[in-house]
């Protein structure tokens, strides 16, 4: 037997089960008891400094950054 055609049945057999099982595994993943409270905190990444900016850190200087050069 050919190489190409044992991997081609092993492709058309095997993998495409394995590939199902993870893709089953991945959506049950996300959608556990107890994960939406995970989702709903990194959801709300970018409003959490929505009434003040976040602080500068030691190296974040605003008269050399790329923004302020702009």
């Amino acid at each position: 037997m050919e190489e190409y055609t044992l991997l081609r049945q092993f492709a058309d057999s095997w993998m495409l089960l394995l590939l199902f099982v993870f893709f089953v595994g991945i959506i049950i993943w996300v959608f556990r008891p107890g994960s939406s409270k995970e989702y709903k905190d990194t959801a709300n990444i970018p409003f959490r400094h929505d009434d003040a900016p976040a602080p500068l850190r030691g190296d974040d200087n605003p008269a050399t950054s790329k923004e302020a050069r702009q």
